[in-house]
């Protein structure tokens, strides 16, 4: 491998910068036809069923998919995965645009349509497919950026991603609302073409060739679980984060029938915009203050507030109450995200981290399908049945009356579980080993080896330098 040329942490930050935004644009788009297609799916055929079946296929997809992108971020280059994955989601949307444009005008309308499931799978393939792009930002951070300033650096990737959602929900809602599907994916289209011609003005010096790596194949899963397995205490850390995907399962599945039996189609995404707010605002903060000595610990205390939260937004049929945990759910979330990512980056080497934020990615998501599979049908044919007829009187001191009192439950009992997971988790032995190993680790990495500086120990590219000169840290 050519030695990597040495840019100052200044230069490196805006480098950083212009990757996270042309991936922002990249959620954006994904993000926004996603939506577009769940919104429209429940208004075509007015069953939570389709909305579980699309939010846990996405998951599935994703959970199958994530080993395998993990491989081809580890045996290339990042920017090239990057302009890869740009390529094949313009290929599946433009396919997508084609299934619509013949579709017949009724195909929409019964879940039993192969049409209709068609034309969701393609645009399933070139959402997930954004998914290789997040695996590649995330080794990007610690080719760009110096170890001590990585979990800022997640922070402010966590940030981007909350503006692009903010946006996307408001274009998706409205998008629906006054042009329809048809010229929805006309506008996804426009700016996937977009991201791709900027991604390839970008650079990336300090990668020339990929980092010599191990990985074989294109689902080199034996490679993903020996990068895990060396480091002690990682699987835990993987487990641990999917405790969030439990209740997020859930919400995949009812959080759209439950808004949109509050709100309007356009409205809705107006409330998912200002719940992204609370994203960017969680972001930002990591952004600035970092996630303290102890990621973990944070990562279990933010677990446990999405747990509170889910539990709570559905206790009445209050438009305002629901509107306030989806904003507070969004300012806790990006804790969760970074920690994991910033554990990985430190501890794990270079050359394996493309596999093993795959196969984390892989197992958490495959949390949130299961939930969501199984929680649909029992929502549709048992628990709103029974809410809304002979159990109304049961709930209604608890959960009150109105609209969505099953999914309100459903919600309860989902963040119950979820905090009880997370406080379990505070008292395992396995918490204390990965929490040492991560003080461990951050102690060696720039201990001075001859008295004259420090030395960076995970393959990072250029010297550490002041906080000031790493990344944006919003101060």
């Amino acid at each position: 491998m050519s030695t990597p040329t040495v840019r100052s942490a200044r230069v490196r930050g805006r480098t950083f910068a212009h990757i996270l935004v042309n991936t922002a644009l990249a959620n954006l788009t994904t993000s926004y036809l996603w939506f577009a297609l769940t919104f429209w799916l429940y208004l075509e055929t007015r069953n939570v069923i389709a909305t579980g079946v699309i939010g846990g296929g996405y998951m599935l997809f994703i959970a199958a998919s994530s080993i395998g992108f993990g491989t081809l971020v580890d045996r290339f280059r990042k920017l090239s995965v990057m302009r890869g994955s740009a390529a094949f989601t313009l290929g599946m949307f433009s396919l997508a645009a084609v299934v619509f444009a013949v579709m017949p005008n009724d195909a929409s309308a019964t879940l039993s349509s192969p049409w209709l499931w068609l034309f969701a799978v393609i645009v399933l393939a070139g959402a997930v497919v954004e998914n290789m792009r997040s695996v590649a930002l995330s080794t990007t951070v610690t080719i760009l950026v110096d170890a001590d300033r990585r979990a800022n650096a997640n922070g402010w990737v966590g940030a981007v991603q909350g503006l692009s959602f903010m946006v996307t929900s408001v274009f998706s809602g409205l998008s629906i609302g006054f042009f329809g599907m048809g010229w929805t994916i006309v506008i996804a289209l426009v700016l996937v073409m977009v991201g791709l011609v900027d991604l390839l003005v970008i650079s990336l010096p300090e990668e020339r060739e990929p980092a010599a790596s191990d990985a074989q194949g294109t689902f080199d899963l034996r490679g993903a679980l020996r990068a895990v397995h060396l480091v002690p205490g990682l699987f835990a850390l993987i487990l641990f984060s999917t405790f969030n995907n439990f209740v997020g399962g859930v919400h995949m599945a009812l959080l759209d029938p439950y808004g949109l039996e509050l709100f309007s189609v356009q409205m809705w995404g107006v409330v998912f915009a200002f719940g992204a707010t609370g994203f960017m605002v969680g972001g930002a903060l990591i952004g600035r203050f970092g996630l303290g000595a102890n990621p973990m610990r944070t990562m279990l205390i933010a677990v446990m507030v999405t747990g509170v939260l889910g539990a709570v937004i559905g206790l009445r049929a209050w438009p305002w109450l629901l509107v306030a945990g989806v904003w507070l759910f969004m300012v806790v979330m990006p804790a969760v995200e970074a920690a994991e990512q910033t554990v990985i980056q430190r501890v794990v080497p270079l050359p394996q981290q493309g596999r093993v934020f795959g196969f984390a990615g892989a197992f958490e998501a495959a949390a949130a399908p299961v939930t969501a599979f199984l929680v649909a049908p029992v929502a549709e044919h048992i628990v709103i049945p029974w809410a809304d007829g002979e159990g109304a009187a049961a709930v209604e001191p608890v959960f009150g009356s109105g609209p969505g009192r099953g999914l309100a439950l459903i919600f309860a009992i989902a963040g119950v579980v979820t905090i009880v997971a997370a406080l379990a988790a505070f008292t395992t032995p396995v918490y204390r080993a990965v929490s040492a190993e991560y003080s461990a680790v951050a102690a060696e990495e720039y201990a001075p080896e001859d008295g004259s500086g420090e030395q960076p120990r995970d393959g990072a590219t250029c010297p550490p330098t002041t906080p000031d000169d790493a990344v944006p840290t919003g101060g």
